[in-house]
């Protein structure tokens, strides 16, 4: 792979993955995976096996700070992250017999999905978390989630975390990443024998990423609660629309892209319009 502008610009614009990562616990994948594929132009199992790379990189170097801050619960996330790594192992086996359009696509259903629960909260927040039994099956299937699209899974888990396990956005964000540096490289692990990683390009993008992700982890202890937590579900909902429109055909992903466009303004009027905002269809009553 010959290095050009493209390559460049994608290495410099790894930095802000590794913003979000620090900053939300989660979304880098979602941003490296598109940056990997549409900006530097590698075909998608690379792109996907080179993410892992770069967000478990990035994660294990973010981890630190939130963990001096005391926002690491390390019990539950292990406890996530060993079934999780089981389903990425396995996930990451499976992705080499689905075709790469397909999992793309699979990708941004469930990032709108994900983005959804985030805007609107939980509906009783002082309400029980999620039996510890069930960290089991829900780790087993994000972490499937994480090899076949290779997604780190913080998009899922840090909704996981906040909406049923009950934890403050700040534990979210921080156990999150402890599962997804384990979820990417159990991912990796299963994938390496079916891609070959173009190596030189790979670290460049993991050291402007981690760069990136402590300057996002500074920014995350000083922003208020809810609005990290919502902030966090509109980027996701951006990027899964994003994604949704580049792998649909022609006319179809346009449309997707102005009827995104045109739902965002029209939400954006019914938030500022009193009169409007009980009557809007697309209001999203939001929890704590």
């Amino acid at each position: 792979m010959e290095i050009g502008p493209l390559l460049i610009l994608a290495v410099a614009l790894a930095g802000v993955v590794g913003l979000t990562l620090g900053l939300f616990g989660g979304g880098g994948s979602i941003l490296m995976v598109p940056l990997l594929s549409y900006v530097a132009g590698m075909p998608g199992k690379e792109a996907i096996a080179t993410s892992l790379l770069v967000v478990g990189s990035t994660s294990a170097a973010s981890l630190i700070p939130h963990a001096r801050k005391g926002h690491v619960r390390w019990a539950q996330g292990l406890v996530f992250a060993t079934t999780s790594m089981l389903g990425a192992f396995g996930g990451g086996l499976l992705a080499e017999s689905i075709p790469a359009q397909l999992l793309m696509l699979g990708f941004a259903v469930i990032m709108l999905a994900s983005a959804r629960g985030m805007i609107r909260g939980r509906k009783n927040p002082g309400g029980a978390s999620l039996p510890v039994w069930l960290f089991a099956p829900a780790g087993l299937g994000i972490g499937a989630v994480t090899g076949l699209v290779g997604a780190g899974g913080g998009f899922l888990i840090v909704p996981a975390l906040a909406l049923l396990a009950g934890l403050s956005m700040a534990q979210a964000v921080g156990t999150s990443l402890l599962v997804i540096t384990l979820n990417s490289a159990a991912a990796l692990a299963g994938q390496l024998n079916s891609v070959a990683l173009h190596w030189p390009l790979a670290m460049s993008l993991a050291v402007t990423a981690i760069l990136g992700s402590l300057l996002g982890a500074r920014l995350s202890h000083r922003i208020a609660e809810h609005r990290l937590r919502k902030g966090f579900g509109y980027f996701v909902l951006a990027m899964g629309v994003f994604v949704l429109s580049q792998e649909v055909p022609a006319p179809g992903g346009l449309a997707i892209a102005l009827i995104a466009v045109f739902a965002g303004l029209l939400m954006l009027l019914c938030r500022k319009v009193p009169a409007l905002h009980a009557r809007c269809p697309l209001a999203m009553k939001s929890g704590a």
